[in-house]
């Protein structure tokens, strides 16, 4: 009999933990863009350093900030269509040419995510060039199972990664315009 309960306890045991790892959430996600740009890495650091100007991004028409390049500095991205976006800086390296920060605040309509890290770094390209990485991390926008379409990791991938393309796209013509 104890070997029978035995082996019952070891089933449901087995069981659960299947029952564990069929109903997971979101995995985190992560999306790294980079662009060579024929300018030196000075001048690429003097366009995107500052954490409180975002205005090489497309879609950003104003932002307004608190603290500067300080950690735990604060910016609130607005954007074109009246959409906001609340950001915090948590690391400030400009020795390295990078800094990372982490959105606060944003309708997942305006971009799919939720918990959501990025970095920025400037470094060395052959023949003189800057290449300029930007980094994220993050989960989709809708954080159970069975994400509608839209709120999916797919979604949440393609948005960021586009994200980043224009906006290393609208920085590489800026600089090398001269603009």
């Amino acid at each position: 009999m104890r070997g029978a309960i035995a082996k019952v306890g070891v089933v449901v045991a087995a069981l659960a933990i299947l029952g564990a790892a069929w109903a997971h959430g979101p995995t985190r996600q992560k999306v790294r863009e980079s662009i060579e740009i024929d300018a030196p890495q000075a001048k690429v650091w003097a366009v995107i350093g500052n954490f409180q100007d975002m205005s090489w991004l497309a879609g950003v028409s104003k932002t307004k900030g608190e603290k500067g390049n300080e950690i735990g500095a604060t910016r609130r991205l607005m954007l074109t269509d009246g959409a906001t976006i609340d950001e915090e800086l948590y690391k400030y390296e400009p020795e390295m040419l990078s800094y990372s920060y982490r959105i606060t605040a944003v309708d997942v309509k305006v971009l799919p995510v939720t918990n959501y890290s990025s970095t920025l770094t400037v470094s060395p390209a052959p023949d003189g060039k800057a290449k300029l990485e930007w980094a994220g991390a993050f989960y989709r926008g809708f954080p159970n199972n069975d994400p509608p379409p839209e709120l999916n990791d797919e979604a949440a991938k393609a948005a960021v990664s586009g994200l980043y393309r224009a906006g290393l796209e609208a920085l590489k013509k800026k600089i090398e315009s001269g603009s």
